[in-house]
């Protein structure tokens, strides 16, 4: 199909500024109408409802001056008398299965009885209708229901709308979900960018604090207008990819392409039971966010006090529109999840990243000693079994003290972070053509094999600078830093204490800033500051349940040699409560 705006075969490279308009447009004028533009670098520019024509007409006015194609969701073209037109009964062919069938016009209903209201609009505003002109300034019929499908693969469409039997959790919880997924859209081609716009903000407060189902219709209209700006988006810069249901002559409707490969949602053994499951999920989401907050700090603690090295902690919680998604999936026509809200554990997700592949199973002992460690899982050994390479990464599942929910935990090294955030982004965005996929199947297999020998490698690599003797410092830095510097210590800790692991580096400098409160400035003075007691005592009246990090274990040994002036240090008052716990233990007797 040639391309929407009549720009010639590049309308992305064109020089002028064009924007993409949805209306959402009720079909009389007593019921609000939802209105968005989208300029051609994909931002929201506008969103908002109107009435009248006459006020429509002035809220997109600044948009349609020149080059424009706006999409409207009613009818532009309505000549049968009675029945369906062709377009929507094509269209229903392809969608109805989905619960997104369009809803027959004709010119035996009063509001088709004369020109449509979205023709009569199309005029005032100086708009070509046909499909196939080549004018830069155009209007199309589109419908959201088939387009969210086809965007979203959804199993069916989403029931935001007021029905009956719908109550105010069901139609919020997709809602948001809706609003979830467009969001998504900033990583799609085209990217829609709509978490910019501060109207778009203040929609998406408005759905969660709802208490009523008219504030949520105050919205959906606009929303609905988001979509079918996007529509005209993705239409003019994907023309293959769309299809057009009628003609120019009876009407057409434009909507992106059904995937061949999308079936329909499987019906549910409880019928009603993923929707209500996908509701509570939305009314809990907000206190999700709390506990995953209060997660990250325990975990990002727990790493920092054990002086483990690691690159990131990252976490989230998800969004309705993954969990609705992940609800509603099946396979071979059977559900996969019966109960959703239970059997669905990664609500709240965190992710560790570290540097080496030992440090993984250092940070999976030490959560799974401090936390209530539910379910284990090496991805990588499982691979492994099965004779080929992959994914790799430890899966645990913690429960904690006075959380209701568990948290999900992967810990992986940088690598493998690397290799299935690739992976997750080329195969699961379905965009390796078909023929292409054995090759890359056999290249991704390759890059795991290489990847796992690079992480033996960077291993190999600490476990020979541990064994290295301590560089010199250089006696110039004196002056500039008193500390002792970070790599001199690094090394010097890593010969210290053989059995550690590294910390981080940052965590090194920390703790060379205590030695010096305490007048330690060089080696010299920390070597025969700790062979002036028993460190292995300390060792052991720690009765650590992993392997420490060396700056961990120079810390306890501080600990244990100057007790409360330690404690007292400029450098440990964010932690002093916590160091008092670990002296108790140090003390002797207490064991």
């Amino acid at each position: 199909m040639p391309s929407l705006l009549g720009l010639g075969q590049d309308p992305i490279r064109q020089s002028r500024a064009v924007f993409f308009v949805g209306i959402d447009l009720a079909w009389g004028e007593r019921k609000p109408s939802g209105i968005a533009v989208v300029d051609d670098d994909g931002r929201l520019v506008h969103v908002a409802a109107a009435q009248d024509d006459a006020s429509i007409r002035a809220a997109v006015a600044p948009y349609v001056q020149g080059d424009c194609l706006v999409a409207f969701d009613a009818p532009l073209v309505v000549t049968n008398a009675t029945g369906q037109r062709p377009s929507e009964a094509a269209l229903n062919r392809d969608f109805a299965k989905f619960e997104a069938g369009a809803h027959p016009t004709n010119t035996g209903k009063p509001e088709f009885a004369g020109t449509p209201r979205a023709a009569r609009l199309a005029t005032t505003l100086d708009l070509d209708i046909d499909t196939q002109s080549r004018s830069s300034r155009r209007a199309i019929e589109v419908y959201p229901h088939p387009a969210t499908v086809a965007l979203f693969r959804l199993g069916r469409t989403l029931k935001y709308k007021q029905k009956p039997g719908r109550n105010l959790a069901q139609l919020r919880s997709e809602l948001l979900r809706l609003m979830d997924l467009i969001e998504g859209l900033a990583q799609a081609s085209p990217p829609l960018r709509v978490a910019e716009s501060d109207t778009w903000r203040d929609m998406r407060q408005q759905v969660q604090l709802a208490t009523r189902k008219s504030e949520l219709r105050r919205v959906e209209d606009p929303v609905d207008a988001v979509v079918c700006a996007y529509v005209a988006l993705f239409a003019t810069r994907r023309p293959e990819d769309i299809t057009v249901y009628g003609d120019d002559v009876t009407g057409a409707t434009i909507t992106p392409t059904l995937p061949p490969d999308l079936l329909p949602a499987p019906p549910e053994p409880t019928p009603g039971a993923v929707r209500d499951a996908i509701a509570m999920f939305a009314e809990r989401r907000p206190a999700l966010i709390d506990a995953t907050e209060r997660y990250l700090d325990l975990v990002t603690t727990l790493l920092d006090d054990a002086g483990i090295n690691y690159l990131s902690v990252t976490a989230r919680t998800k969004s309705v529109a993954s969990f609705a998604a992940k609800a509603d999936r099946s396979s071979d026509g059977q559900r996969l999840y019966t109960d959703p809200l239970a059997e669905i554990t990664d609500q709240i997700g965190l992710r560790i990243i570290t540097y080496l592949r030992d440090d993984v199973t250092t940070v999976a002992n030490l959560l799974g000693e401090e936390m209530q460690l539910l379910d284990d899982r090496d991805m990588g050994q499982e691979t492994a079994r099965e004779g080929r390479w992959g994914y790799a990464s430890r899966h645990l599942l913690v429960a904690v003290e006075d959380e209701q929910h568990p948290a999900s935990i992967q810990v992986r090294t940088v690598l493998q972070h690397a290799w299935a955030e690739f992976e997750h982004d080329i195969r699961y965005k379905g965009s390796i053509p078909e023929e292409d996929a054995p090759d890359l199947d056999r290249r991704f297999t390759l890059a795991a094999g290489l990847l796992e020998l690079a992480d033996r490698e960077f291993s190999a690599i600490r476990e020979r600078l541990k064994s290295s003797p301590p560089a010199e410092q250089p006696g110039e830095a004196s002056f500039a830093d008193p500390r002792i510097a970070t790599p001199v210590l690094a090394t010097y800790l890593a010969n210290r204490f053989p059995d550690a692991g590294w910390s981080r580096t940052e965590h090194y400098a920390w703790i060379s800033g205590l030695l010096l409160e305490l007048g330690v400035d060089s080696l010299d003075e920390l070597e025969a500051l700790l062979n002036s007691f028993d460190s292995g005592g300390v060792d052991a009246r720690m009765g650590y349940r992993y392997p420490a990090g060396a700056v961990r274990r120079l810390d306890d040994a501080l600990l244990a040699q100057f007790g409360e002036q330690y404690v007292a240090l400029t450098g440990n008052a964010h932690r002093a409560a916590q160091l008092q716990t670990r002296l108790e233990k140090l003390r002797p007797g207490t064991h």
